[in-house]
Order: C-alpha cells, then structure tokens, then sequence
C-alpha cells in the first residue's frame, strides 16, 4: 500500500462470551421432565390388576411418585318380585366396601412395602366414572389400568373399563395387557 493512503478501518468484533441456556425447572427431577407426582391403580383383586400394580411400582419408583389404589365397589340392585322395581341392599354393598379396604391395605404392605407412598381408596359406582373422578379429585399425573383381554362378542356386550377410561381421561393413561400365561377373563 501506498503511504498515506488511508486504510479502511473494519470494526472488530468481540466474540460473544457463551451464555449457558436456562432450562425451566421440571416440577421434579425426573427422567424426561414428566413430571409425574401421583399415579392411580385401579385395582379389582384380578391378577391382572395385580399385574398392572406391577408394572405402577417401578415406575412410582423411578419417577419419585406416590401411588394412589382404587377399588370400586359397584351398586348391587336386584329384580324384587311382585312388581316393586329393583332393590337395593346397602348392607352388601357396606360389606364389599369393608372387604376391599381390607385388601387394599393387604396389597399395599405386601406388594409395595415401603417402596413409595402409597394409599387406598375404595369408592361406589360405575367404575370407569369412579376412577376419573379419583383421578381428577387426586389430582394424578397418569393412571396405570389393567386390561382383561375380552375379545368378540364378549367384548362388545360388557365394554372394557379400561376402553372407557382411556377414551375418557385427561391425563395419560397406561394400558397393561394381561401377562403370558394368564387367561383372559
């Protein structure tokens, strides 16, 4: 370059300092930010409830969460005779709801021992109504239910709670088929 000719000042650039990126905050430290608290069982002392509570465990476990079990006792109505219209008996259903509270605990202390919180619900009414509402009112983050494995007709005349609950529910639902080995009910 000549002398005097002037040169062409170019601004510098200063590298950027790298700024670490924010993450937000899961609700809880917990695999992929799920953030799952509570999961509800819904439990009819079938194996393959018993089964599904197998698989609610480790995953309570892993994600740090409570487990909520339920057990719907469902209303008991009788055709009376002589033209009265069905009939309720309460004392049965007192009973059925005295039994499966009993058996809730039973399962809770045998199956889950201390693993993760837990704790029993025993409620009346249509089932899969039942366990939302316990969803709902708990405020759980996923419900983990057992399916029974009716196909055909069978399936097309009494439904599947777990159908219903999945077509139904807020929240995420995780459907557990019945184990090999175990025949469909």
């Amino acid at each position: 370059m000549a002398e005097g000719a002037k040169k062409k000042a170019r601004p510098v650039r200063k590298p950027t300092p790298a700024r670490p990126r924010r993450r937000k905050a899961a609700p809880r430290s917990t695999p992929l930010g799920l953030g799952i608290r509570s999961i509800l069982v819904p439990i009819d002392f079938s194996q393959h409830s018993k089964n599904a509570l197998k698989y609610a465990i480790p995953l309570a476990e892993k994600f740090g969460a409570s487990l909520h079990l339920i057990y719907v006792v469902e209303p008991t109505i009788y055709p009376a005779d002589l033209g009265f219209g069905q009939v309720v008996l309460p004392g049965v259903e007192e009973e059925l709801r005295d039994k499966g509270e009993g058996e809730l605990q039973l399962l809770i202390e045998r199956e889950i021992g201390g693993r993760v919180k837990a704790d029993a619900t025993v409620r009346t009414g249509n089932p899969h109504q039942e366990i939302l509402k316990e969803a709902d009112e708990k405020g759980v983050d996923m419900i983990v239910v057992a399916t029974h494995g009716h196909s055909g007709v069978e399936h097309m005349l009494f439904g599947s709670t777990a159908d219903r609950i999945v077509r139904r529910s807020k929240i995420p639902v995780l459907t557990v088929r019945p184990a090999e080995g175990l025949p469909a009910e």
